[in-house]
């Protein structure tokens, strides 16, 4: 169905279904020019990397956004039917300065009067963020964790990792910490075999370590997939292999839309990060406190897209396209680094609590909240003196930003090619 009603749409491959039928009464509108279009549909559409091909299309031939409901809650009296994030859109030919944005604001409903309204449902100019495969600024790389593609076989719990190692104590220097997104933010503990360089001979020696080998071989080529079944051919190697060498900064892939900053934090090797951490090698403290700001947090709510309502960071939608400060001063940047180091400073004063107990509303030590508060002020001076007003004021300068750096003319450089199966 995708393929014969989005054939010809750049990087439809990563659009749902539901966009099919956008796609459909555009068509309709090229047909008859005066027809109004609304839909009620899935969230998604309005974040992370399905904006840009779905609306660049859309929004051509004088079509624009006349009125947009912000995400909310859709909910059924059926028993166990779980809530959808549902947002409304009607757009159609012709220009005016009424358009009308409604939302729900700390249980408030709100309605707003634009000039224009974004395809991410904000006031401001139109600008399309793409995948992006390298960063638009001269900041660190950032990377996905690793993938075993293991089938469980080389992860264990506390109490089984201390069961396998009285059995096979000599394969203590082989399992290694392993956090994925739920252990860093909840202070939980899980282990994994990593057996990148490990000796043929002493794997020989490990009867235990070795059966698992085998069951992950086994796991590899029971699948259906032909990079997993080539995978079998190194049972030891991971699908993905991410292991800096120094310490390191870490963002969680999804996190809870309840907090007010995404809990990121450093980790110290040899801890073996899953492709639930998003990995930042070479992370100064003035990464740190860009990254953890008001500022760089905005973006992320407008830009990101969501699992259910929580936040799902995405390395090329969001950081890729991040627009950093363009150009700070040492002083500033220095104000930004001691800030950060206070926040790092606040979290330390609680050692017993996890950073889902800190970056929980309703428990969020106030020596925390007023150390982010300081770090939010010192990174706003790096854009710009003047303060900003609210949410919608950070996002709209941001995107007067990346439209500056990007010229505007970014464009995914090859067609992604769907096959039909």
């Amino acid at each position: 169905d995708m393929l014969e009603v989005c054939n010809n749409i750049q990087n439809f491959g990563l659009l749902d279904y539901v966009t099919a039928w956008y796609f459909k009464a555009h068509s309709y509108q090229i047909a008859y020019p005066d027809t109004r279009t609304a839909f009620v549909s899935t969230n998604s559409i309005t974040q992370g990397e399905q904006v840009a091909p779905l609306w660049s299309h859309i929004l051509k031939n004088g079509i624009v956004i006349q009125f947009a409901y912000k995400t909310f809650r859709w909910t059924n009296e059926a028993k166990g039917m779980a809530a959808v994030h549902c947002i409304i859109v009607g757009f159609w030919r012709g220009e005016s300065s009424n358009k009308l944005l409604f939302s729900i604001e700390a249980e408030n409903f709100v309605k707003e009067r634009l000039d224009n309204i974004t395809p991410y449902l904000t006031p401001g100019k139109t600008v399309f963020v793409w995948n992006r495969p390298k960063p638009i600024c001269n900041v660190p790389l950032m990377a996905t964790g690793n993938k075993p593609i293991d089938g469980g076989h080389y992860i264990f719990t506390s109490d089984e990792k201390e069961w396998f190692l009285t059995k096979e104590p000599d394969a203590a220097k082989y399992i290694l910490p392993f956090l994925g997104a739920e252990e860093f933010i909840n202070s939980k503990k899980r282990f994994i075999l990593y057996l990148k360089d490990i000796q043929p001979s002493d794997l020989k020696k490990l009867h235990l370590v070795s059966d698992r080998v085998e069951k992950v071989r086994e796991f590899r080529l029971s699948s259906n997939s032909k990079p997993t079944l080539k995978l079998a051919e190194t049972p030891t190697l991971f699908h993905t292999d991410n292991m800096p060498q120094k310490q390191f900064l870490v963002i969680p892939q999804v996190s809870s839309e309840r907090r007010k900053y995404i809990p990121i934090g450093y980790l110290n090797p040899p801890i073996v990060c899953s492709d639930k951490l998003r990995i930042v090698p070479n992370a100064t403290l003035y990464t740190f406190g860009v990254l953890t700001s008001k500022m760089h947090m905005v973006w992320m709510k407008t830009i990101t897209g969501r699992l259910k309502s929580d936040f799902q960071y995405s390395v090329l939608t969001v950081y890729n396209n991040y627009p950093w400060p363009e150009a700070p001063t040492d002083k500033q940047k220095q104000a930004v680094e001691e800030a950060a180091q206070a926040v790092l400073d606040a979290r330390a004063e609680f050692p017993e609590s996890s950073l889902a107990d800190l970056y929980d509303p309703n428990t969020m030590p106030p020596v925390l909240v007023k150390a982010h508060q300081t770090l939010d002020k010192a990174v706003e001076l790096c854009y710009r003196s003047q303060a900003f007003t609210s949410e919608a004021k950070r996002i709209e300068y941001l995107f007067e930003l990346y439209e500056k750096y990007t010229g505007g003319l970014f464009q995914p450089e090859k067609k992604n090619k769907k096959k039909d199966k």
